[in-house]
């Protein structure tokens, strides 16, 4: 089983010219060329002009960009806009936010865990990889010898041992800023009778990737290229050897997993009752009565209550919500007899692979690329799905945690955008050196 353990970290400054508020941004590939320009506007410290280098994300730049981004990074050290700590540590983690009339803290910390090939020891994906998107943080990477944001992960502590020992003595934070109205607080945890208990806890506990599979394909990349240049394996205590985490606790009050909805385009003959046809003897749709002005609450209320295997359909053409109730829960069986039960029972693999592929494409794209957009707000889906663009949504429900589990025992993946963990974490809070 893989192993954790504290790093030295590099963070910002404490100081009042460097507030954290202006410093750290969103993930990466979630930022486009305004937002990144908004966030250097606020500080020309800012976090974006070394973790982004290159636009739009996920694309590979030219090797000045990231060589570029080492310059600006090690300037920053030099300057003390980023300090270097003296020793290592843990850094526990707060994340405040509100959703809907509730607030959340979201607890964690950030450690290093050490590589390990997916399927292979304690780290767990539940998604597919690219290569475009590896290559850009490979380089980025090599170039700056940082892991700069950080693998978001999850873990089993049903009795909350972890937080426990992570928060008993906390007082002022170290950092403590806001982004985009959610609060991080990060602390420094250098005791070492504390460490020893935390990595021991969880030390047999896998870990799952709830977001950041690409940042960790490119940790074991990285990892292989210094083997390489070593003739071998690395010396236990090397570097690339380990990955920078955020780790948060599944029974965590605060870990909130909203629903991605698919929206759809490029189906302009698109007909609801077409599409009853085509459903029927697996799916009923019913008229909810419900309009534009309601699908917000019908979302956030409605229908999470509803049945196993239930979806929404917003129409653009009627402005009306239609619900999708299912009649033949292995719908996929028949489509997909190499996956598990558990895979084929997932409400977005009945979306994607049944849903989408085998009934919606080859019943209204005439032979064309269906259009998929994804939003995971609520408020988002009618405002988007105007019928220009996007003629209709496709409404799920979030994914249950448990089902990370489950497939993590046999090795599958679940379809591209399954989960969307809320709040995203910040980038800035700590970095990782790796050389």
């Amino acid at each position: 089983m893989a192993t954790i353990r504290p790093f030295t970290g590099i963070h910002y400054t404490p100081r009042p010219d460097l507030p954290l508020s202006d410093l750290i941004a969103p993930p990466y590939d979630v930022l486009d060329e305004p937002g990144k320009a908004a966030l250097q506007t606020k500080h020309p410290n800012n976090i974006v002009s070394v973790d982004l280098p290159w636009l739009p994300p996920k694309t590979v730049g030219p090797d000045e960009v990231y060589a570029r981004a080492n310059e600006t990074v090690q300037a920053w050290l030099r300057a003390d806009i980023l300090h270097r700590a003296s020793r290592p540590a843990f850094y526990p983690y707060v994340q405040t936010y509100t959703l809907g009339s509730k607030t959340y803290h979201r607890r964690g910390f950030f450690g290093l865990v050490k590589l390990s090939e997916f399927g292979k020891g304690q780290v767990v994906p539940h998604e597919k990889t690219y290569s475009a998107p590896i290559e850009d943080r490979l380089k980025l990477m090599r170039a700056t010898g940082m892991q700069l944001s950080p693998i978001f992960g999850l873990f089993s502590d049903p009795r909350g041992d972890i937080n426990k020992l992570l928060f008993a003595n906390v007082s002022k934070p170290l950092l403590d800023g806001t982004l985009q109205n959610v609060r991080s607080q990060l602390w420094e945890l250098n005791e070492a009778d504390v460490e020893r208990q935390i990595i021991d806890l969880m030390h047999d506990k896998p870990i799952y990737i709830a977001d950041g599979h690409h940042r960790y394909t490119t940790a074991l990349q990285y990892q292989k290229e210094m083997e390489a240049q070593n003739g071998g394996p690395l010396p236990p205590n090397h570097p690339a050897n380990h990955c920078l985490f955020a780790m948060v606790s599944m029974q965590d009050d605060g870990l909130v997993i909203l629903p991605t909805h698919r929206l759809i385009g490029n189906v302009p003959a698109f007909d609801i009752e077409k599409l009853k046809v085509a459903l029927e003897g697996n799916f009923e749709i019913v008229d909810t009565n419900l309009g534009s002005d309601a699908v917000e609450s019908y979302l956030d209320k409605t229908l999470p209550k509803a049945a196993a295997h239930t979806f929404g359909l917003y129409d653009a053409r009627s402005k009306k919500i239609y619900q999708l109730n299912c009649k033949n829960p292995d719908v996929l069986k028949e489509f997909e007899p190499g996956q598990s039960d558990s895979w084929r029972k997932l409400d977005v693999a009945i979306l994607q692979h049944y849903l989408l592929d085998e009934v919606i494409a080859p019943t209204f794209a005439s032979g064309q690329e269906v259009l998929k957009g994804y939003t995971a707000y609520s408020n988002e889906v009618v405002p988007k799905t105007d019928g220009n663009q996007f003629q209709f949504a496709l409404l799920i429900k979030s994914t249950p945690l448990h089902a990370l589990e489950e497939l993590g025992k046999t090795n599958e993946v679940m379809p591209q955008k399954s989960t969307f963990f809320f709040p995203k974490l910040a980038t800035g809070m700590v970095m990782n050196p790796i050389r």
